[in-house]
């Protein structure tokens, strides 16, 4: 079949029949849901199956999750008694969760959750998730059948830079809809705060803690998210430095990081639940991820575990005498993990729509910062990214939750 052939059969074969729920076929890690983990698959998964509350609001599931593949079955799963209650099949092949055991793709969207589970980690901390080999799978199947459909990769794309970027590569080769990413962006913010778009920024900070592989990401992604709408739009990352332990406060106190620190104060004066004495007491094992763009832009993110316990992000505008602040996510939790109801919302909205609701490119671009981090910690140095060209556009309005 060539291209043309391919790209027409993808528009019209095998469409759910009007009016009816778009089919999704869930690939997941693991499936666990207790009090020692909510995996991801239960809490996107879950909501697609049981309904989500957006800004609040009650939603009812406007998808069919009609399938599923486990790569993990731990002894708290919960995907045969899900799958039960539900009347979906698990499969034992990533393949037949995409054909319901046929010959071709028989699905209208793919959930791909690769996050949690028993997966190696590496020299510097990265846990080595078979996600690039898992979306090969996907993939493999589109072409053989001649049928792509929108996919939904939780998370980063792969610890590795040239694993995420064939994974990029095959969506836009394929041409099929690709949305990856964090919660993060997607959630509330306090105070609500979305930069105007092609506002002149000097700098930036972003503030986690928690895993610095897990929970970096989320750092990356609510700092790409803001910076992403400054003049120029998106161009990509020049280079990258991993610097942690007490090099972290001679950086921030020196010459070279002192434009950091208004804006780290302004981060910490939205966090809520900071916990109570000095920054260098509380924090035992400091890390900071220092970015250069490619225009001239830069930005800092300290990982803060043992300090805070959110994301937070502060930037200066020019032109303005005080820092912009935020932080990420609800201040009441009555409803379990609430930040993740807006990134189903988007989920939901391109399987139903078949378009993005944020460009993919920003998850590429995190993806591959984080990737060289991780390699600057290796090395121990600075390292430049020319790999890390990625030039996107902030759409106008973006979408994050209000309530």
């Amino acid at each position: 079949m060539n291209r043309r052939s391919f790209l027409q059969f993808s528009a019209t074969a095998l469409a759910a029949p009007a009016g009816s729920k778009k089919r999704v076929a869930a690939i997941v890690t693991m499936y666990t849901d207790d009090r020692s983990l909510k995996s991801h698959a239960a809490v996107i998964v879950g909501r697609l199956l049981n309904g989500y509350s957006p800004d609040g609001v009650r939603t009812e599931p406007r998808t069919k999750v009609v399938s599923m593949y486990t790569d993990q079955v731990p002894p708290n799963d919960l995907s045969r008694s899900v799958a039960a209650e539900h009347a979906f099949k698990i499969y034992p092949t990533v393949a037949e969760a995409l054909t319901l055991g046929g010959d071709r793709l028989a699905v209208d969207a793919v959930l791909f959750v690769g996050e949690h589970g028993k997966y190696p980690t590496n020299d510097v901390g990265q846990k080595m998730y078979p996600r690039f080999e898992l979306f090969n799978q996907i993939t493999e199947v589109f072409r053989r059948g001649g049928r792509a459909v929108p996919v939904f990769s939780d998370k980063h794309f792969s610890y590795s830079w040239e694993k995420a970027k064939k994974m990029y590569d095959q969506s836009r080769e394929l041409k099929f809809p690709l949305m990856a990413g964090s919660s993060e962006p997607l959630t509330i913010r306090s105070p609500e705060l979305e930069l105007p778009l092609g506002c002149h920024l000097e700098h930036a900070v972003s503030v986690g803690y928690g895993d610095i592989d897990a929970y970096g990401f989320h750092t990356l992604e609510g700092l790409q998210c803001m910076v992403e709408r400054r003049a120029g739009a998106e161009t990509g990352v020049a280079a990258v430095h991993f610097i942690e332990g007490a090099e972290v406060w001679q950086w921030r106190d020196s010459e070279q990081g002192k434009w950091s620190a208004p804006l780290l104060s302004a981060a910490l004066a939205c966090e809520p639940e900071a916990k109570p004495g000095p920054l260098e007491q509380n924090v035992k094992r400091p890390v900071l991820f220092l970015l250069e763009y490619r225009d001239g832009f830069r930005a800092a993110c300290y990982m803060l575990d043992g300090h805070v316990r959110r994301f937070l992000f502060a930037a200066k505008q020019k032109g303005r005498p005080e820092p912009l602040a935020t932080h990420f996510g609800p201040l009441d939790n009555r409803r379990p993990l609430p930040h993740f109801d807006g990134l189903v919302h988007c989920i939901e909205e391109m399987f139903v729509t078949g378009k993005p609701l944020y460009p993919v490119e920003r998850t590429l671009l995190t993806t591959g910062a984080l990737s060289f981090l991780f390699e600057s910690r290796r090395q121990k140095k600075r390292i430049e990214t020319p790999e890390l060209k990625v030039a996107y556009r902030s759409p106008k309005h973006t979408y994050f939750q209000r309530a």
